[in-house]
């Protein structure tokens, strides 16, 4: 589904990162780290690596992959990209930050073991930044996948990673304009959050 959809010249979520990582760059451990789940075209995980990160990035997507390395190599700089589905991730290796940014595509069942490998991944101290949609998501069409079970609540976010130091838990919504994948006012869910050191 992901290698079709991504198959067209056009960034389906454009080239520009996604504005919960832009509005908080002081989050952003300096030369951190950072593993970027599901990365898609490669938007995050090209930005992260400009503000001087380390990044990794996995996605099944093959298609998706390659613009990525196009989008990396035209911004000169460098991602360390895997062709992986979450289910045969290593989440053993450790990162000083693990990003998740609209990876609602995963229902309760392998969210769960999905949230447990995000935690698992993270090293001691570090940040989990985690973005997506709320259940008024649904409603309001504007991206994603139209299913209220895959949508992040704050209960939800808290309990799933219970213990870690939140930072941000905030549900809101807001006008989005990121490529033709989200696009128009949004349900949006921020959570980041530190790892005991």
């Amino acid at each position: 589904m992901w290698d079709k959809r991504y198959a067209q010249d056009e960034y389906v979520f454009g080239t520009a990162p996604a504005q919960f990582l832009s509005a908080h760059p002081g989050l952003i451990p300096s030369g951190a780290r950072v593993l970027c789940v599901a990365e898609g075209e490669g938007r995050n995980a090209t930005w992260l690596a400009q503000q001087g990160c380390r990044v990794t990035g996995f996605d099944a997507s093959s298609v998706g992959l390659e613009k990525a390395r196009k989008l990396a190599t035209a911004r000169g700089v460098d991602l360390d990209l895997h062709q992986c589905g979450i289910e045969d991730w290593d989440w053993s290796q450790p990162f000083d930050m693990v990003v998740g940014v609209f990876i609602q595509f995963v229902g309760p069942d392998a969210r769960a073991a999905l949230f447990k490998g995000m935690r698992q991944a993270l090293a001691p101290g570090g940040r989990l930044m985690l973005h997506g949609y709320t259940p008024a998501q649904v409603a309001l069409g504007t991206g994603g996948p139209g299913l209220t079970e895959n949508m992040y609540t704050e209960d939800l976010l808290r309990d799933s990673f219970a213990d870690l130091r939140v930072l941000r838990l905030a549900s809101y919504e807001k006008e989005l304009t990121e490529g033709t994948g989200h696009a128009g006012r949004s349900a949006l869910i921020d959570f980041i959050a530190d790892a005991p050191a």
